[in-house]
C-alpha cells in the first residue's frame, strides 16, 4: 500500500511539473484535481500501456525505443480527455505539447523514483 501512494505522489508531482513547465499545458481546477488526474494517470500506466506496448514492440524494436514516447503522448492525451470527462480539468492543447509534457513527467518521474528508491524497494 505504502508503494501504492509513493507511485501516486510521484504521478501527482509529475503532471504538477508538466503544467508549470509545458505552455500548452493547464489546469483548470485545485490542487485535488491534480491527485484525481494523478490516479486516472497510474491507472493508465498500469492497465493500458503494457497493452500498447506489446502491439507495437516491431514499432519500438524498429525506432530503438523512440516509439515509446508516442505512447507517452498518448497516455498524457488520453488522462487528459478522461480528466475532462470526469470535470478535471487538465487542458492539452496539441500533440506537441503532449510530446514535452510526458518527457516532462517521464524526467520528473524517474528523478522522483531514484530519490524514493529505498521506499519504493523496501515496501509492498
Amino acid at each position: 500500500m505504502t508503494k501504492f501512494i509513493i507511485r501516486w505522489a510521484i504521478n501527482a508531482v509529475a503532471l504538477y511539473v508538466a503544467v508549470l513547465v509545458v505552455p500548452g499545458i493547464a489546469l483548470r481546477g485545485s490542487w485535488m484535481d491534480i491527485l484525481w488526474l494523478a490516479l486516472i494517470f497510474g491507472l493508465l500506466n498500469a492497465l493500458v500501456r503494457p497493452l500498447l506496448k506489446f502491439l507495437t514492440c516491431p514499432l519500438i524494436i524498429l525506432t530503438l525505443g523512440l516509439f515509446s514516447i508516442v505512447i507517452n503522448t498518448g497516455m498524457l492525451l488520453l488522462t487528459s480527455k478522461i480528466g475532462q470527462s470526469l470535470g478535471f480539468g487538465l487542458m492539452v492543447d496539441g500533440f506537441w505539447q503532449a510530446v514535452l509534457g510526458s518527457l516532462v513527467i517521464s524526467l520528473v518521474s524517474v528523478v522522483m523514483s531514484v530519490i524514493l528508491r529505498d521506499e519504493l524497494k523496501g515496501k509492498k
